[in-house]
């Protein structure tokens, strides 16, 4: 099964939040896309450019790659090289474009995320989002896995000190009630399996499991 049919991503607007992976994801998804229809990559925050996929830094620029399946684009920030939100707002874009996927959140190459009240910054556009946790988080302080710890750490009832247990990750997943599909990525070796069992279970719902690395994911029941 590709991954964009575990997800079921729709035409339109998916927002990608959450931490372990999420850019991957949006590449992931937009190679397997674009043979459906064409796609664009983009962000509401910030992002690196995507190597090897066309750069639209303009109206003009998108325009000029009409005829291309797999676009990015966005404003570039010159003190970083990376990327904010795209020249056109989206509600055009969606007219251009059968899917659009936007990274909707920033976690500092974290495996776990806790919003603040500004985050995650999910366009009114979008149609669906996708929740990203790394299970490489587990085992870890919530201090070294968590963007935003202290957040987190309340949110789950934990300490900064204490390891991160698929049941604290998905208490915080419940305190947030943020809609969506959850993807467990970075579940590498049975051990990491096991985590994202324990977080479908204590979840109480479905959650869609795998390694983006490796190129395989499944469905994982409650």
């Amino acid at each position: 099964m590709e991954l964009w049919e575990l997800l079921d991503i729709q035409k339109g607007v998916t927002a990608v939040i959450g931490g372990g992976g999420k850019t991957t994801l949006l590449r992931t998804l937009g190679e397997s896309l674009c043979a459906r229809g064409r796609v664009l990559l983009c962000t509401t925050t910030k992002i690196y450019p995507f190597p090897g996929i066309p750069l639209a830094r303009s109206a003009l620029a998108l325009a000029a790659l009409a005829g291309r399946p797999l676009v990015c684009a966005g404003t570039v920030l010159p003190e970083t090289g990376k990327l904010t939100a795209p020249p056109v707002p989206l509600s055009q874009l969606t007219s251009s474009f059968d899917y659009i996927l936007a990274e909707a959140d920033g976690a500092a190459g974290h495996p776990l995320k806790a919003h603040v009240p500004h985050e995650p910054v999910i366009p009114p556009e979008a149609r669906q989002v996708v929740t990203v946790v790394g299970a490489s988080g587990f085992g870890r302080t919530v201090m070294e896995a968590a963007h935003r710890p202290e957040r987190y750490a309340a949110l789950c009832g934990a300490a900064l000190a204490d390891a991160v247990t698929p049941a604290m990750a998905a208490a915080v997943l419940r305190a947030e009630g943020l809609p969506g599909i959850v993807y467990i990525n970075q579940v590498e070796d049975e051990a990491s399996l096991a985590d994202a069992r324990a977080l479908a279970s204590a979840l109480g719902r479905p959650v869609a499991a795998g390694s983006l690395h490796r190129g395989v994911w499944q469905r994982l029941e409650p």
